[in-house]
């Protein structure tokens, strides 16, 4: 997937805060961006590191 046709999410835990981010799956990667920011582009990390980022913070890391 191309990012110019991504899908973004902002987590439910966002709430009303201004302070979030917004994630896109890519297929191969996974795109974050500032939801305040969007203009400033975002960061792709590959599949393999943010399934390890997630795993950690789940697991309180």
């Amino acid at each position: 997937m191309q990012p110019h046709a991504a899908t973004w999410f902002t987590s439910s835990y966002s709430g009303t805060s201004s302070n979030c981010v917004e994630v896109s799956d890519l297929g191969d990667a996974t795109a974050v961006r500032d939801t305040k920011h969007r203009e400033l582009g975002f960061l792709a990390f590959p599949a393999r590191e943010w399934d390890a980022f997630i795993r950690d913070v789940r697991e309180g890391g």
